[in-house]
């Protein structure tokens, strides 16, 4: 039954919040650098640590000490001698960039490509695929999939643009493909122009929803032509405990808000915009699915009193919502194997520590539960989030 505390590592990246994190936590705000992503797994970039009777070590030497009692024969089997996900509280303040992720055939082949020949761009860091859901702590902004082509077609001809003339025909005509490509690919010194003339004609639409959006971004990304690729997409507002699911070449970015993301132990991203960093169009164009995503709000399912969970088809993760009220007993966590729990608010013990005692967590503190743990419960009043690997 041993669970063991666990620290995580914040990443302070430049759209990060300066409060949100630290809050949770229980430190002082707002922060002097921000803090974009606390996280919370054994990924080599910033494996967390795991407190025990031996001290501080990495999950990532934990796991690899005696991989077996850490991950059970189970997800040994099929993923070999590594936590196949990562977990991840994040906290937008400011756009990030429009991106999507390639699928574990194509990151494996193209990985493979990439380190045969050291001259190819380095798009891809791992072999791996990065499937990744998000459920909302704070009201959530993002951008996630393709909507239907004749509504992005409608929002642009609104803005009465005649530049985008060729974009419109192409979505009138049902090819997403062309209108991404037509867009990302603008000469360069056209695109502050271009990008100019339509936020000029978004601020005459105050009130409109795409309007807002273009003017919101450019702010943060001007001249950038992700602005416009925006249009395409599914505007999603969430609400606390609502969900949003991407997968392999889904075109999404998150706007801001807080919440709870999932993913696999990958971190190939490829951008398309909203952002200074690299962009790769032909490469994005071979990774990306120009299928519309009707609706890309996440159900959840209830499993028992107080516990949800969002199902989703990758083997690599699955994510639980567990809500104690401080009046049922304890609840039983509904998942074996390598789980990983974190505190979104109250008091709560989880398991039993190296000396026999409850391991406490408090808001924003996390746990590590090997398979050899078994079957764990928590206690207490409050919120928490448990990843595992599906059965």
């Amino acid at each position: 039954m041993t669970v063991y505390p666990l620290t995580g590592v914040i990443r302070p990246y430049a759209w990060g919040s300066h409060s949100v994190i630290a809050e949770l936590q229980g430190r002082p705000a707002p922060t002097e650098a921000p803090e974009a992503e606390l996280w919370l797994g054994a990924h080599p970039d910033d494996p967390s640590t795991v407190g025990g009777a031996a001290g501080e070590v990495s999950l990532a030497s934990f796991i690899g000490g005696n991989p077996q009692a850490q991950l059970g024969d189970r997800v040994l089997g099929s993923f070999g001698p590594r936590l196949p996900y990562l977990l991840k509280i994040l906290a937008a303040e400011n756009p990030l960039s429009l991106q999507a992720h390639p699928d574990l055939e194509y990151a494996k082949q193209a990985f493979a490509r990439q380190q045969a020949d050291p001259t190819r761009p380095k798009n891809y860091t791992d072999a791996n695929h990065k499937p990744e859901m998000l459920v909302a702590l704070t009201p959530f902004e993002a951008l996630c999939g393709f909507r239907a082509p004749t509504a992005a077609a409608d929002a642009i001809d609104a803005l009465a643009v005649p530049s985008l003339d060729p974009v419109v025909k192409s979505l009138r005509d049902g090819d997403l493909r062309t209108a991404v490509e037509t867009l990302l690919s603008w000469p360069p010194d056209d695109r502050a122009a271009l990008i100019d003339s339509v936020v000029t004609a978004a601020k005459a639409h105050p009130d409109d929803d795409a309007g807002a959006l273009i003017a919101h971004l450019a702010g943060h990304s001007p001249a950038d032509p992700g602005v416009l690729v925006a249009l395409l997409l599914n505007h999603v507002r969430l609400q606390p405990g609502e969900a949003i699911w991407m997968p392999a070449g889904n075109l999404h970015a998150y706007i801001r808000g807080a919440g709870v993301e999932l993913m696999a132990a990958s971190d190939n991203v490829l951008r398309g915009g909203l952002t200074p960093k690299r962009v790769d169009v032909p490469e994005l164009l071979k990774v990306l699915r120009f299928e519309v995503l009707d609706d890309p709000i996440l159900k959840p399912t209830e499993l028992s009193p107080g516990v949800l969970t969002w199902p989703v088809p990758v083997p690599d993760f699955v994510l639980y919502r567990l809500d104690l009220d401080g009046t049922r007993p304890p609840t039983e966590v509904p998942a074996e194997g390598p789980r990983i729990i974190v505190t979104a608010s109250g008091d709560l013990f989880a398991g039993e520590s190296v000396d026999g005692t409850p391991i406490e967590l408090a808001s924003g503190e996390a746990a590590f539960a090997p398979a050899a743990a078994g079957k764990i419960k928590l206690a207490g009043q409050g919120v928490a989030f448990v990843a595992a690997v599906p059965e």
